[in-house]
């Protein structure tokens, strides 16, 4: 998943309490020691997390206007998430501090919404765009991959590959990667820039059927084999797909954050808000008073 993405938590329910209309003082518990009320857990969330969601939502409005981010878009985004993560999909969720997967398909919206705000200001010139394709475009490339938690157990792994064993049984045998391990370990074909860049790099330097040694990455230890190589369409085919990976690879997060800058003070942003006047102070290198 991209490093930019930005998380939103719990912004649906902390704006859905703030349109509640006047029942603020209405019990959203209920004790014998007494309530606690609609209002008193909107400005605790508030407090707590309310300058990251009113920056979020704030980000989201003023980039829509200007850019549109597909369903498609997110859907790929998010699949290519639960690929990479397997079962512990949710897990990961909970853990990054999403509410459930719609806050973390929002959270990919806008981090979408940054992207194309930060490419639109990318214009590469032809000779650049060429460089780029000799230099960095790689073939697409097919691997299944046997994933376990030490490197003595992928090292043990190998040497029953050696020895004539086969992969799909091991890997539906070892493989603590549940979304492949059905699948003989199967990861499909994939290009730069899709996988761990550990895995990928290694992936990469396989020759077609040759098997790696354990290859260590923030999932534990990995032995692959490559599977299928395609050979790389002509520039001229490819263009298209050229420029958009040549801006996807220049966008940072230091230009992002110059965007978003030029954005919101075009957007002539106003909090009303006392308590979260400063909320874009960091954004827009400026200082609020109260």
């Amino acid at each position: 998943m991209k490093k930019w993405v930005l998380s939103l938590v719990l912004a649906g329910s902390m704006f859905g309490l703030a349109a509640c209309g006047n029942s603020g003082n209405s019990a959203v518990v209920k004790t014998n020691a007494g309530n606690v009320t609609k209002d008193e857990l909107y400005n605790a969330m508030k407090d707590k997390y309310g300058s990251t969601v009113l920056q979020q939502l704030t980000i989201e409005k003023v980039l829509s206007k200007k850019y549109t981010v597909k369903k498609s878009e997110i859907d790929k985004q998010v699949n290519d998430t639960k690929k990479q993560l397997g079962s512990s999909f949710n897990t990961a969720l909970q853990q990054y501090g999403y509410a459930n997967e719609k806050d973390f398909r929002n959270s990919v919206k806008v981090g979408l919404l940054e992207q194309k705000a930060a490419e639109a200001t990318i214009h590469p010139t032809e000779k650049q765009l060429k460089n780029y394709y000799n230099n960095d475009i790689k073939p697409k490339i097919k691997a299944r991959h046997i994933l376990v938690s030490s490197k003595s157990k992928a090292e043990d792994i190998k040497k029953q590959l050696d020895k004539g064993a086969d992969f799909a049984t091991l890997a539906k045998k070892y493989s603590t990667d549940t979304a492949t391990a059905s699948k003989g370990g199967d990861l499909g074909w994939f290009g730069a820039g899709e996988m761990d860049s550990d895995f990928e790099n290694a992936a990469y330097k396989l020759k077609v059927n040759e098997i790696s040694g354990p290859v260590k990455t923030s999932y534990g230890y990995h032995i692959i084999q490559l599977t299928g190589e395609k050979q790389k369409k002509p520039y001229s085919e490819m263009k298209k797909d050229v420029v958009k990976q040549y801006k996807e690879s220049k966008v940072t997060t230091e230009k992002i954050q110059s965007v978003l800058k030029k954005e919101l003070k075009a957007a002539d942003i106003k909090v009303k808000d006392e308590d979260l006047k400063t909320t874009f102070d960091t954004l827009l290198g400026t200082s609020s008073s109260k």
